[in-house]
């Protein structure tokens, strides 16, 4: 069994946070799949299914993000799971709008909601963090993170979404480098070759022009002036 955990705020008026990216990622994980309807248990919203073989309980807790450890970690000890059985979607200001990159443990890089699951679960639990981008100062990331998402944000948000819950089985299996290229190749995140027009012939100067477009002069072989090439130049005859 794996848990995958949604993080956010509850309540309607942080549902468009940028912050509430997880519940959102999670919400459209259930809409695409064969999940019961969200009930209250592990003080969060859960929904049991099972995709691509595997069964999963989806949580999004209920707790405030700075207690998101505490509903994570009753889950984990009620099922007798371990870290390496949960995965966590959640947002990243370190990455760009729309990046998608995972890992394993580590530092919980200013996040409460992770440093809440680092303190109740361990650390060695599989963390999709879902770019959000920086808003350029840190005296604006509080009001960036806790600000709906902008109507221009939807162009790459739902793609990105979307692809999440495409993708869901390999998020299951823990596939980890399968996913992150179907995302990327979903959302449109990848490098593309530099499209090279008709090749250009190389301009040529005005004196090199003049020269190829003159009327080529033969020398004179004979008479003075030929005679005085000849000294000049040797005599190749």
């Amino acid at each position: 069994m794996r848990i995958i955990v949604g993080l956010g705020n509850p309540g309607a008026k942080y549902a468009g946070h940028r912050h509430n990216i997880g519940f959102m990622a999670a919400d459209e994980i259930l809409r695409r799949h064969s999940f019961s309807p969200w009930r209250k248990k592990f003080k969060a919203e859960i929904a049991d299914g099972e995709i691509c073989g595997e069964k999963v309980l989806l949580v999004k807790p209920q707790t405030f993000m700075n207690g998101s450890g505490e509903s994570v970690g009753e889950a984990m000890r009620f099922y007798k799971l371990t870290p390496n059985d949960i995965t966590v979607l959640y947002d990243e200001l370190d990455l760009a709008p729309g990046k998608v990159r995972i890992k394993i443990g580590g530092g919980a890089g200013g996040h409460n909601g992770i440093r809440s699951i680092d303190d109740h679960c361990g650390k060695d639990y599989r963390r999709v963090r879902l770019g959000i981008g920086h808003p350029g100062s840190k005296e604006r990331v509080t009001g960036h993170v806790l600000g709906d998402f902008a109507k221009m944000d939807r162009e790459w948000l739902d793609p990105l979404l979307e692809a999440i819950a495409d993708e869901a089985c390999l998020l299951a299996k823990a596939d980890d480098a399968n996913f992150m290229n179907k995302i990327a190749l979903a959302t449109g995140e990848k490098t593309e070759k530099t499209k090279q027009g008709p090749k250009i012939p190389k301009a040529k100067s005005h004196v090199h022009q003049a020269r190829n477009n003159s009327p080529k002069v033969e020398a004179p072989k004979t008479g003075p002036m030929a005679e005085m090439l000849k000294k000049l130049l040797g005599n190749k005859d």
